[in-house]
């Protein structure tokens, strides 16, 4: 069954409601869809986004953008009584995103997610948050963003969590970074993902972290932006996010030409640290 929704749900009703929800939840994955059609990028968020992640002013979405159209339907889902697994808690621990043509601003879209495979970990269980964006009925876009539920158990007979994300010899660095304290909250206000483990020492602390932590898809578009100008019109995207980032930081990042694409790392430029590693193809 799929629902279609009028307009973008409100993420922070979202995350106050899976707060107060997260407790007496299991069973299956829902097959419910969520919807919206008809979807207009606004250019004063995108040209912030591109701001905010470094990539070029355009009119053509980066190839990460969808995700920030498509995520607060995802939410909406992981939110909803029917979903098995509490949303508090959930690290989002690999994404994989395939583009079939670049995507103009000025195209109408249409956005489905979805969620699939709930998966055995040796840390608890994963599940798949997937996405696809359309124009005119044809795909153009679509996404798979892994979650981690640590201590939760995967249904018998499960799968096992498949996390690995390969990349060649990655020595030398292409650009270093300082990472600054507002970066959670300067990406929070371009992307909607106000998660407050992204926002502040306090917030962040209420939830078990040291200090606020750069949200991964930030990582992975700043990650992606130094590639500008050298991505193919339709690739494949395959990052796994490893270690957190804490704010402020300063990482390395490096990347390297690899069969019919590249392979990259960001890295703690003092500890050698892996906050990410990813395949472009």
């Amino acid at each position: 069954m799929t629902t279609t929704l009028d307009a973008q749900p409100d993420m922070t009703a979202l995350l106050v409601r899976a707060a107060l929800t997260a407790r007496g939840r299991g069973g299956d994955l829902p097959t419910t869809r969520l919807a919206r059609e008809g979807v207009r990028v606004d250019p004063g968020r995108l040209a912030d986004y591109d701001e905010v992640c470094r990539f070029p002013l355009s009119d053509t979405l980066p190839v990460t953008f969808p995700h920030v159209l498509t995520f607060p339907l995802q939410v909406a889902l992981m939110t909803d009584r029917s979903f098995p697994l509490a949303l508090p808690g959930l690290v989002h621990v690999r994404n994989v995103i395939e583009q079939v043509r670049p995507i103009s601003s000025a195209e109408p879209l249409d956005l489905q997610v979805w969620a699939e495979r709930l998966a055995a970990h040796r840390s608890g269980a994963t599940v798949d948050l997937c996405a696809s964006v359309s124009v005119g009925g044809a795909e153009v876009w679509r996404g798979r963003s892994t979650y981690l539920a640590r201590g939760a158990a995967a249904p018998e007979g499960s799968p096992q969590a498949d996390l690995d994300v390969s990349v060649g010899e990655l020595a030398r660095t292409t650009a270093r970074w300082r990472v600054p304290a507002d970066a959670g909250r300067r990406y929070a206000r371009v992307s909607g993902d106000v998660n407050p483990i992204h926002l502040s020492g306090l917030t962040a602390r209420a939830f078990g972290f040291r200090r606020a932590i750069a949200h991964g898809m930030w990582v992975q578009a700043r990650a992606l932006a130094a590639l500008s100008g050298r991505m193919p019109d339709a690739p494949t995207v395959d990052v796994a996010f490893r270690k957190p980032l804490f704010l402020p930081a300063t990482v390395v990042l490096a990347m390297a030409a690899a069969a019919s694409g590249w392979d990259l790392t960001v890295r703690d430029a003092g500890t050698g640290t892996e906050h990410l590693v990813g395949a472009v193809r």
